[in-house]
């Protein structure tokens, strides 16, 4: 297993409540759960910061049959 970046994150009370709540509504642990919306939100930035790809525009002609 790779190993971990370990950091202190301070976090008012009210917001150590709101994740222990979602944690344990997903079964996780406040660090496990902390883990899950950081990936969530990478991957999201990720799928932002891809370039759109253009679309061919749609053909009136059907496509050619092979063999003929």
């Amino acid at each position: 297993m790779a190993a971990k970046k370990a950091f202190l994150l301070r976090l008012s009370p009210e917001m150590w409540e709101e994740l222990e709540q979602w944690a344990a509504d997903d079964f996780r642990s406040v660090n496990g759960q902390i883990e899950s919306i950081l990936h969530e939100a990478i991957a999201r930035r990720r799928r932002k910061a891809q370039p759109q790809r253009a679309e061919a525009p749609p053909s009136d002609e059907p496509a050619a049959k092979e063999g003929t």
